[in-house]
């Protein structure tokens, strides 16, 4: 039965209330730190064979060697020909989507002189990149997208993909998302030891520079684990959606925008805030009606119940400030004219304007990345894009003449942070046209 909660702005401690409640969903990881660590540990120690060992226990993929663990590359063209047509367009369709809004974000070198004095900044690509892809019983082909498609925009010589196969088994149209987002290599293993893998590499597994993508809580905490042995993206938490909405807004559409994030997961959550209580009223009567008939009703309704919310709130600028604090993965603005409120937004993975872009849109195939920041990050991280598969090197060049300019005034401060072998590299420069014998 769905009871999903319902509060007021002016309900006395609100912001109390509304701060305990989001925060239900972040649990103590204690136990499952233990347990990653040990996998972890015993990947770097053993390499292939505990991948052999965690695959049949987890997967129940019992291979006797582990070159198994590749699939060819051969088999990712292959695949294209036994998806339906129309699945094959649509990944089309989406990949080229996303190629197109990368490329807005890529950056290039620059440089300017200053006092004669030469700077710059050198933009390469990470080398190569491991991708990490939720599998098991559900299939994501949008994630093999949305992780390979801006690495490869930006440059990224060599994209390894991962990802969990029950008994070994990957769905045609995620092998078909790999072709297309040009994918070099494919493993078919999953969970913390396939992070240990591509951190450490093994006989086997090849090391990667970077990690990206994401998954389940022992992949997310194997990522904090092994961040600086290797360079992680985020660490991702359970799907969010925060639907802003006025009294004009279509009530069954509401219901499907909030429907789809919390079938995700029994941890996402769905929040909607209106000024409008009579609109919020109707959602959930309308709710608890489709509910009925939601293929994945139990998760829907486990995920509404324990941390969806219905907030009536003074206004829609007041909505937006409850927002803002919240700061949600994804941010979608059923109300008229939202593009005149986007200026008003601080924190948000994404933003969704207007009732014709649901999120699902993001999802999929607008353009824009769907692996953004969860759980109140938003207000200090960006969605993943090409600028994460790229490094910047400082450029710097003195002539004889601006050295001395740099000399005078690094010797001075150098010699105040008293290091004094600092302060002689620096002084040396100013002696213009001596060197030492």
């Amino acid at each position: 039965m769905l009871n999903i909660k319902k509060i007021s702005s002016t309900d006395e401690k609100f912001s109390e209330i509304l701060k305990k409640h989001v925060s239900q969903r972040k649990f103590n990881t204690s136990d499952i730190r233990d347990k990653v660590k040990n996998i972890i540990s015993e990947v770097k120690k053993n390499g292939d064979g505990a991948l052999l060992k965690f695959s049949k226990e987890f997967d129940n993929f019992i291979i006797d060697t582990p070159e198994r663990f590749e699939i060819p590359k051969e088999e990712f063209l292959s695949a294209t020909k036994k998806i339906s047509k129309d699945e094959l367009e649509a990944l089309k369709f989406a990949k080229n989507r996303i190629e197109e809004f990368a490329n807005h974000q890529k950056s290039e070198s620059w440089n300017y002189n200053s006092d004669g004095i030469d700077l710059g900044e050198r933009v390469t690509a990470i080398k190569k990149v491991g991708i990490y892809v939720p599998g098991g019983s559900a299939v994501y082909p949008s994630s093999v997208l949305m992780n390979s498609v801006p690495a490869k925009v930006a440059g990224v010589e060599e994209i390894v993909m991962v990802v969990p196969s029950r008994e070994g088994d990957v769905n045609n149209i995620v092998l078909a998302a790999a072709y297309l987002g040009g994918v070099d290599r494919l493993f078919r293993i999953g969970g913390a030891q396939a992070i240990a893998a591509l951190a450490f590499g093994t006989k086997t597994i090849p090391k990667v520079d970077m990690i990206v993508g994401p998954g389940n809580q022992y992949v997310a905490e194997a990522k904090k684990e092994l961040y600086g042995e290797v360079g992680i993206d985020s660490f991702a938490g359970p799907s969010e959606i925060l639907v802003i909405a006025d009294a004009k807004a279509n009530i069954s559409w509401l219901v499907a925008d909030l429907f789809s994030q919390a079938e995700h997961d029994e941890l996402a959550q769905s929040i909607l805030i209106s000024p409008d209580k009579d609109l919020l009223d109707k959602v959930e009567e309308h709710m608890k009606e489709k509910l009925k008939t939601q293929e994945r009703k139990d998760i829907i309704e486990s995920s509404l119940n324990n941390f969806g919310l219905l907030i009536n709130s003074k206004d829609i600028d007041e909505a937006i400030g409850i927002s803002n604090d919240l700061a949600p993965e994804h941010l979608q603005l059923s109300i008229e004219n939202s593009e005149k409120y986007v200026n008003k937004i601080e924190n948000a993975g994404a933003i969704f304007l207007g009732e014709y872009t649901p999120e699902v849109f993001g999802d999929y195939c607008a353009g824009s990345n769907h692996v953004l920041p969860t759980a109140g990050t938003a207000k200090f991280s960006s969605p993943l894009g090409v600028y994460d598969f790229q490094k910047r090197s400082n450029i710097i060049k003195c002539s004889a003449e601006s050295s001395q300019i740099l000399a005078k005034h690094a010797s001075v401060i150098a010699n105040a942070e008293g290091l004094f072998s600092h302060k002689d590299s620096a002084v040396l420069r100013k002696h213009k046209g001596k060197k030492d014998e």
